[in-house]
Parts: C-alpha cells; structure tokens; sequence
C-alpha cells in the first residue's frame, strides 16, 4: 500500500469462497492515503483512538481499531524527530519560555510530565517553535539542556528572554547565552506576590503595584516600589521581599521604549500559544505514553502556526532600536527572512 509516509505492507484476509469484503482497504486499492489523513487531522482535533474509531465506523461504516490508528499516527514520530532536529537561526531577538503540564502514564500509573515549550522571534519578526521537549517536572536543571540544545542546532545568541519566576531558570540561561538580557514575568510576579494578600486588600495592593511596572522611567519606578514598600512591609512583608530580590530582573524592560516593553514584559504570548494547546488536549485525562502526548502537541502547533502570518506590531521600529541597542551583535544575515 502506498501511503503520504511511504509503502506500507499489509496482510490481506482470506476465505474460501472469496466472500470477505474489507472496510478499509478495499479490493485492489493501492494508496491509503486518504484514510489515513482523515485519522491524523482527527488526531490533530484532539480526538482519543476510540473517538476516532467511532467517527470512521459512523461516517464510512468502515472498522478501524485502535492499535491500527496508533500505528497509522506513529509514522509521524520520524517526522517530529526531523523537525525537533532542524537547523534554527543564528540569532533570535527574543525568546519566551514556559512549561505545559500534562499526565502520562508510566508503568502502571499516572505521572506528572512536564513539556517544556520555546517561542522564538528572529530580527524579521517571524515567530517560530523552537522546541518541545518531555521532561519531569520543571526544574533549572532541564532549561539548561534546553538551552544547551538551542545552541547545538546553530543558535549563537538571544537578545532578550522572558520567563517566569522558577528559580535558577535566568542562570540556566545565562550559563549558555551569558550575554542575554532575562526579564522575568510581570504577570507571574504579580500573581505569587497577591496570592496571599486579602481579599480586602487586594484591589488596592494591585493599584500600588500598577504604579511600579507602570512607571514610565527606572528611576520613578523604583521610587514608587520604595513608597509600596513603606505602605504595605508590615502587613505584607513577603510580598515585598519578593520584590526586592527579584528587582533586577523584574525591571530589565525599563532600559527599553514602550515598543519594546509591551513585547517582553511579560510572557503572555506563550501563555496563549499553550492555552490553545490546551483547547486540543483539554478532552484526554492522561496520555498512554510520551510519544502520544508528543505526537498530539506536534500537531497541534502545525495547525496553530499557521496562522502565524503577522509580526508583532511596530516591528520594523523596534527591530531598528534592537540594532542600535545590541550593536555588533546583530548582522545583515540576521535580517534576512
């Protein structure tokens, strides 16, 4: 049988009065190749092995097993090795990384699985996946092979990351790309610093915040944290301790213009890219193995990234101050798309 992932040898059922008719393959038919696309976009839908069984069984009353739709998505895991392998580009002006959990199933349970997901942007304003990689649960450790893998595939330098608060994450990064700027999450320093402050207080303690990462210069800002601080220490000491020690990476954008801020403030815009991960695998409580949860995130970013036809807004603007910001580090070959 001829299929879009090559030939495909199949046993063919017998009898002795040549009665047996098959469902999926029927009598001369030689290419799959139709058949076999309607499981992957299925798969691709977030759809489970028995759902899918279900939809072909109901729309073409043809039997379709399990084990087979598995070994018909299988033949995709060369094709995610080769794309998780490809050459990246020499640069990225920014960065944003993040990790999705998920359960798998190991040897008779159900354990916690971390995928650990890289956003990049080059100097054209091109938006790309730079990896996805299964791992335990989220530890500096494993952003370091992280990145120690980007740079393998041909990534010499970031300008800019944006990441949440895990710690150790800015050194994981700085041990391979010493010369890159690491902001960390607005958002995700805001939400653990209110996580236990009173309801009573909360909408004014997010005001007082609102006047630090909102300021317009470093030097207001950290006027306004010395004046939160003053107001709030003794009620919430905790809060502004968190604050205090994370300042220097919590203000690295003040450096830049607004163009620039409002990209790497925060790392919302993978915090969206996995939401629509999730709208694909919201429906399966648990994966069988790694390769069916890598299997259903491949093709799920093929079908999101699609629709990744645009640049961030103002880009020619920003990719202009990039150049006089990091002089030398950026190239002519950098700007090619």
């Amino acid at each position: 049988m001829r299929s879009e992932h090559g030939d495909v040898t199949i046993k063919i059922p017998r009898d002795r009065k040549g009665e047996f008719e098959p469902q999926v393959v029927k009598k001369y038919q030689k290419d799959l190749g139709s058949i076999e696309h309607q499981i992957i976009t299925l798969y691709a839908k977030g759809m489970s092995n028995r759902e899918i069984e279900d939809f072909i069984k109901n729309m073409y009353g043809a039997e379709v097993s399990p084990s087979l739709i598995s070994h018909i998505t299988d033949r995709i895991l060369p094709e995610i090795r080769e794309w998780q392998n490809r050459p990246l580009k020499r640069l990225y002006a920014m960065v944003f990384m993040d990790a999705i959990h998920y359960h798998v199933r190991k040897e008779g349970s159900v354990v916690n699985k971390a995928v650990y997901i890289a956003i990049g942007i080059d100097m054209s304003g091109c938006k790309d996946v730079l990896g996805l990689y299964i791992g335990e649960a989220e530890t500096s450790k494993f952003w370091l092979s992280v990145m120690n893998e980007i740079k393998n595939r041909g990534t010499e330098d970031i300008l800019i990351c944006s990441v949440d608060g895990l710690n150790g994450f800015s050194q994981a990064i700085t041990a391979v790309y010493p010369q890159t700027i690491v902001q960390r999450c607005i958002v995700h320093q805001i939400r653990n610093s209110t996580r236990y402050v009173s309801y009573k207080d909360i909408r004014e303690f997010k005001k007082d915040l609102k006047s630090i990462y909102q300021a317009a210069t470093l030097e207001l800002a950290e006027h306004n944290l010395d004046k939160v601080e003053e107001k709030w220490k003794d009620k919430y000491p905790s809060c502004i301790k968190s604050w205090r020690e994370n300042w220097a990476e919590l203000s690295a954008y003040f450096v830049y213009p607004q163009a620039i801020r409002k990209v790497i403030y925060t790392t919302n815009s993978i915090e969206n890219f996995n939401r629509q991960l999730r709208k694909v695998t919201k429906t399966k409580s648990s994966y069988p193995s790694d390769d069916a949860l890598l299997k259903s995130l491949y093709l799920a970013i093929l079908d999101i990234t699609k629709k990744w036809t645009g640049t961030p807004h103002n880009w020619m603007s920003i990719a202009n101050q990039l150049m006089i910001y990091f002089e030398g580090r950026i190239v002519n070959d950098d700007l090619i798309v």
